[in-house]
């Protein structure tokens, strides 16, 4: 098994994994990568990107230049290097303005941002790729939620439960009438290996929706969550800037036709992450926690290095 990414956040986030006997580590780009990391692979898991909507939008080219030409390189290359299946981490973001409620994979999507309209982009260029030897699957997911080593504090449910229990205060912005539905980081990665597990006729070429049909909350649904959990918050609602991006979704596809299901609730999540707060498992502190804001980092270190640097040194 290989791992390739840039490791924008630190080798270290992958804990015990980056000794793994049967791991194979290796620091590039999808963008630039030699094409003979396909050689003698059976499948690829494609979770490569800028993520987050926020994040995709700091630089549009560059974001079109990772997340959509990119992306696009390493499913060609995968192709042409036989690799058979292709799991794409697509997301429930592309059904932005949602025309309805329980969306399912065939509804319109409406994706309001560059980050969902990458994600758009990259399901029909695998749709294209599609043929007798190389079988795309899309999973989109729904917002992700719950502990891990490298923790994201930029996600709903996460941010808002750091919120309740370092300052007291749970703040929900867009009034909190918007819908989203929730997913386990754990429960995602079980997604990822049902997939792979699959027989090969019930994925080939098709678009599932990862999540449960019972965790589709409104933003001001989960602040009432995480008051159960973490008692004495304040809840401060912004109506201004009404947040556009609203989806309830249905995951009937999934379960029927996999057998899969999302069994970690919301509020298990959050107690899972008040827990690792409590006993120091995670610092709210941590810079590499918040996505936006760590690459705007790595940004700016970039350009000033660029500018002191001379003849191809800083000191």
């Amino acid at each position: 098994m290989v791992a390739l990414d840039r490791y924008f956040f630190g080798m270290e986030k992958m804990n015990g994994s980056l000794f793994h006997p049967h791991l194979e580590i290796k620091k590039d780009d999808l963008r630039y990568c030699d094409v003979s990391i396909f050689r003698n692979a059976y499948a690829v898991l494609d979770l490569a990107g800028l993520s987050n909507d926020a994040s995709a939008e700091i630089d549009v080219n560059l974001t079109k230049e990772i997340n959509y030409k990119g992306a696009e390189r390493f499913a060609r290359e995968a192709k042409n290097h036989g690799v058979s299946r292709y799991v794409y981490s697509s997301s429930a973001s592309v059904y932005g303005a949602g025309s309805k409620s329980s969306l399912s994979e065939g509804d319109d999507l409406l994706p309001q941002t560059e980050y969902a309209k990458s994600k758009v982009a990259i399901e029909k260029v695998l749709m294209e790729l599609k043929d007798d030897t190389f079988h795309p699957t899309m999973l989109r997911n729904a917002t992700i939620f719950g502990f891990a080593p490298r923790m994201r504090f930029d996600l709903a449910v996460n941010i808002m439960t750091m919120r309740a229990w370092k300052d007291h205060v749970v703040t929900i912005t867009g009034g909190g009438e918007q819908w989203r539905p929730f997913v386990h980081v754990r429960d995602v990665v079980k997604a990822f290996v049902t997939v792979l597990e699959a027989p090969l006729e019930l994925v080939d070429g098709e678009v599932f929706n990862v999540g449960s049909t019972a965790q589709n909350y409104q933003i001001k649904q989960l602040a009432e969550m995480i008051k159960d959990v973490i008692p004495e918050v304040e809840v401060k609602v912004i109506q201004e800037d009404a947040d556009k991006r609203t989806y309830n979704l249905c995951f009937e596809k999934i379960e029927k036709v996999l057998g899969y299901r999302a069994t970690i609730p919301v509020k298990e999540g959050v107690e899972e992450i008040k827990e690792a707060l409590e006993n120091g498992m995670v610092n709210p502190d941590d810079p590499t926690c918040y996505t936006l804001q760590w690459y705007k980092s790595l940004l700016s270190w970039s350009k000033r290095i660029n500018d002191l640097s001379y003849k191809g040194t800083i000191m």
